[in-house]
């Protein structure tokens, strides 16, 4: 499992945010994932994406890397943020353009307000 904890740990410091998921981001392979990657390409979030699904060593080793049970896992300049829902509910309360912003990430902040508007 070290093996397995050093790539994710390489892949969270190499990138501004990565998202852990089920499929990729142009071809999610669940509903959880297909909704968080959705709301990032929506935003206009440049994101590594890591298909779980092509390597079970990740797929275990992400959850023990996290203490999450659930995928997917969004990181932000290295710090878990968190599933579907608390990314759901971080969009649509502002929180998520927050993190952004305070880290430097860029996004579509229209595209952003867009989301709460159809939610509200």
């Amino acid at each position: 499992m070290t093996d397995a904890k050093t790539r994710i740990a390489e892949t969270v410091q190499a990138n501004d945010v990565v998202l852990y998921m089920k499929g990729t981001k142009d071809m999610p392979q669940c509903g959880f994932s297909s909704r968080v990657a959705g709301v990032l390409n929506f935003m206009g979030v440049d994101f590594a994406d890591v298909n779980v699904l092509a390597d079970e060593e990740i797929r275990q080793g992400i959850k023990d890397y996290s203490d999450w049970p659930t995928i997917p896992q969004l990181y932000v300049k290295g710090e878990f943020v968190g599933g579907c829902d608390i990314i759901t509910e971080m969009t649509l309360s502002g929180e998520l353009d927050q993190l952004f912003d305070q880290n430097g990430v860029t996004y579509d902040k229209a595209a952003a307000d867009k989301i709460r508007e159809a939610n509200a």
